[in-house]
């Protein structure tokens, strides 16, 4: 780990994306910001026009503005509007209104492009490189994977950008964490950020804007690099961000709402340019090797308290929070020395807005394909939007799933965290591909290790948490 003790003059990708969103140089090293996108979900949207309705506030312009529900609707197959969640009801009914009553476009219940907001609006094109986004959800800068400015806001700063397309901006100090090397078989993009998040803690980016870049980034997937960006906001970034290139390019292209013809040639250009400086200045940077490091998993109660798959649970002595530590060894019933690979497991979880893309789900279908989930695990998979279920099931990773032993679900935030309904028992220990692992995230009492899709299916099959890289 360094630190840069020098201020070369090149720029930065997010140095260049908000230089050319600046409206006005505020005090304070804040700037009044031009907002390209607003984006919305039932949980957080329907409040937000409805105090804007009742406060007689008009929408900037609603074609920046895009709705889905994700938050509190139900998983299980041949949902309505009806939901196990308190409350779920009103929320995706009065968002429904909302929406339009003010010709925002909404992927409602039902829609062929319903899903998890940080899945679907990158997959339809709505999230583009270059492009400033805000949502009223603290894992908005998912978006950043595809090479765009995104963070999360608070209700009133929604309705803010709602009705003036800006909002007031504290400039971020900015940190690179490069990913150098080839990760190794069983080693994805899951396990990298959870290997930074351990490394500088988790307040270790508080306050930064955190930059991916390293040999490792280019070979990586948009789907990867968005799980990066996606946790970038358990370290407290203020952000994380990827470099556009021309891979993910070529990936947006033709997408339904990617620009096209001469506007879509134009707009490449400008992606290209957005590249860092070879002098970009940081205010720090993490070398994160990656040639030998192994699949991860967490043992607390915070992404930061996190080892090797085959490591063990450390001592708290070791901690930079020993109270922290054995804080979360009592939550997790566990002690120091215990060994990651033979803890069991009673439910095995796939979903998230971190890792339920289609990718994710060929991987896990990978290490499922012809075996058999383990006695007394209940497995559950929860696609990220309707079209990557589609898409899944006409690959057939539907099947694989089912004949495993897991739940196929309907696409939703559903079990990534709690919010009344449907649940784990107290005390279940569960194996998940989420992005958080607090007390209770999943449940009152419940247990959460957070891994690799490939890890979550490898543990589903052996009972216990595993290492993937025993049966890939």
């Amino acid at each position: 780990m360094t630190t840069a003790d020098t201020a070369p003059a090149g720029r930065s990708v997010l140095d260049k994306i908000w230089d050319q969103h600046v409206i006005a140089e505020l005090d304070d090293n804040t700037s009044l910001l031009h907002i390209d996108r607003v984006l919305l979900h039932e949980r957080s949207g329907a409040v937000a026009l409805r105090s804007m309705r009742d406060s007689e506030r008009e929408l900037y312009d609603s074609s920046l503005v895009f709705g889905t529900m994700d938050h509190v609707v139900d998983t299980r197959p041949g949902r309505s509007d009806l939901t196990p969640i308190p409350s779920g009801e009103m929320f995706i009914r009065g968002f429904r209104d909302e929406a339009i009553a003010r010709g925002v476009r909404l992927f409602d219940v039902g829609d062929a492009d319903q899903g998890i907001s940080h899945v679907t609006f990158p997959d339809l094109g709505v999230a583009l490189p270059g492009a400033t986004m805000v949502c009223a959800d603290s894992h908005t800068p998912t978006l950043g994977g595809i090479g765009g400015l995104a963070w999360g806001v608070g209700v009133t700063e929604m309705e803010h950008a709602l009705s003036t397309q800006t909002l007031v901006v504290k400039r971020p100090t900015t940190m690179l964490a490069k990913f150098d090397g080839v990760p190794p078989k069983g080693v994805y993009a899951k396990d990298l950020i959870l290997a930074l998040i351990a490394t500088i803690g988790a307040s270790g980016g508080r306050g930064h804007g955190i930059e991916f870049g390293g040999s490792a980034i280019p070979t990586m997937s948009r789907e990867g690099r968005m799980t990066l960006c996606n946790m970038a906001v358990e370290c407290a970034a203020w952000t994380g961000i990827v470099a556009p290139d021309d891979a993910l390019i070529n990936d947006i292209q033709g997408r339904p709402f990617a620009p096209t013809g001469e506007i879509w040639e134009r707009a490449v250009q400008d992606w290209l340019d957005l590249r860092s400086d070879p002098d970009a200045r940081y205010e720090r940077i993490v070398e994160m090797p990656v040639d030998s490091l192994s699949p991860q998993v967490t043992w607390g109660t915070s992404p930061q308290f996190c080892v090797g798959v085959d490591e063990r649970v450390p001592a708290t002595g070791e901690l930079a929070d020993p109270a922290a530590g054995e804080r979360a060894l009592e939550y997790m019933d566990l002690t120091p020395g215990r060994a990651m690979h033979d803890l069991p497991v009673d439910v095995a979880f796939l979903g998230s807005c971190t890792n339920a893309r289609l990718s994710d789900l060929r991987l896990a279908a990978s290490v499922l394909r012809g075996r058999k989930v383990a006695e007394g695990v209940r497995a559950i998979c929860i696609p990220g939007s309707s079209s990557v279920r589609r898409a899944a099931e006409a690959e057939g990773l539907d099947r694989v799933f089912t004949e495993a032993g897991f739940e196929w679900r309907e696409a939703g935030c559903g079990f990534c965290f709690f919010a009344g309904g449907e649940g784990f028992p107290h005390g279940a220990r569960t194996i998940s591909s989420t992005n958080r692992n607090f007390e209770g995230r999943q449940g009152p009492g419940v247990r959460t290790h957070l891994a690799s899709p490939a890890t979550v299916a490898a543990s589903a099959l052996a009972g216990h948490i595993a290492d993937p890289r025993e049966v890939l």
